[in-house]
């Protein structure tokens, strides 16, 4: 293989991860105004299920800009981080594994509903906020 196609070659791959790193990234950013959209609305629980679904977007970028390749099929966040990887301290790395239930509580709830009460909006506005907080510091991960 020639120098000339090696180079074109890497220039395709860098190419192609940067479209990947922007699908995730502008996913992620389609997923959080939906998000606030909900909150607005008093939809709580999917305001926090979209939550879930913007960071788990983020790590995905962060994954493919990092490792080059499709990132794995999982909603689990700390997964993610782990594979991605990013060292967390304790306060991002519980914040992940909360945030990973509010895919699963939104999605399937118990029979009392017991999430969709838990979700006041003093609680889904906490931890909106850490999640933008969360998004940012992830997107900043980003070369």
């Amino acid at each position: 293989m020639t120098k000339g196609k090696r180079l074109r070659d890497s220039k395709k791959k860098d190419q192609k991860k940067k479209e990947k790193v922007k699908y995730w990234l502008d996913s992620a950013e389609d997923d959080w105004k939906v998000a606030k959209h909900l909150f607005e609305k008093g939809d709580y629980s999917y305001s926090l299920f979209f939550g879930h679904l913007t960071i788990e977007k983020s790590l995905k970028a962060v994954y493919v800009e990092r490792l080059t390749n499709n990132p794995p099929f999982t909603h689990r966040l700390v997964y993610l981080a782990e594979k991605a990887p990013l060292e967390l301290s304790e306060e991002k790395l519980r914040l992940l594994e909360t945030v990973t239930d509010f895919n699963m509580e939104a999605r399937y709830p118990d029979e009392k509903f017991s999430f969709k009460r838990k979700c006041t909006k003093k609680f889904t506005q906490k931890y909106l906020t850490e999640i933008e907080v969360m998004r940012k510091w992830l997107v900043k991960q980003i070369k």
